[in-house]
């Protein structure tokens, strides 16, 4: 990819959401897209674990992640899990709606660590949105499958008040 102010190349910053020019110092921020994701043209060096397909580098309000662009699902580091979704709910209105009830059976399903190829751990996450993700406790990383962040984030207090109380 090339700077659109100067035709020089762009290198992607670690851990931002945006392409910089060595040359003129411009930035380029690629679109958001349907599930507010920037996702970049670089490929992340690891494989979807559900399409086999190499993961691209991705970025939500400044967090780095990594995205399929076949199934939709993203791989987040544990360590900053928490406060992504804590940043993500105080840029929404308060949410509304009944949530949906997960699928039990994702609970049974097996998927490999796209780092160390180890089984993920499927569980429900505790923090609301009805949701099952993986987790590869021996890597520090959540997988979420497509629109399970945005179930998260959008969860109203009284259900995320009812999972963390384990009720």
């Amino acid at each position: 990819m090339n700077c659109p102010n100067c035709g020089a190349p762009l290198h992607l910053n670690p851990d931002r959401d945006f392409y910089q020019c060595d040359y003129c110092q411009g930035y380029t921020f690629p679109d958001k897209n349907e599930d507010g994701i920037r996702v970049f043209d670089e490929t992340s060096g690891l494989a979807c674990p559900l399409c086999s397909v190499p993961l691209f580098h991705a970025a939500t309000s400044g967090w780095r992640l990594q995205y399929c662009k076949q199934c939709h699902g993203m791989l987040i580091r544990m360590a900053f899990f928490p406060d992504l979704i804590e940043e993500l709910r105080a840029q929404l209105p308060a949410p509304t709606g009944i949530p949906r009830p997960p699928d039990r059976a994702e609970l049974d399903r097996r998927i490999s660590c796209p780092q160390c190829h180890a089984a993920m751990d499927a569980h429900f996450y505790g923090g609301g949105g009805n949701v099952i993700i993986e987790s590869c406790s021996a890597c520090y990383l959540n997988w979420l499958d497509q629109s399970e962040l945005r179930r998260i984030i959008h969860a109203t207090s009284s259900e995320r008040h009812l999972d963390e109380d384990g009720l």
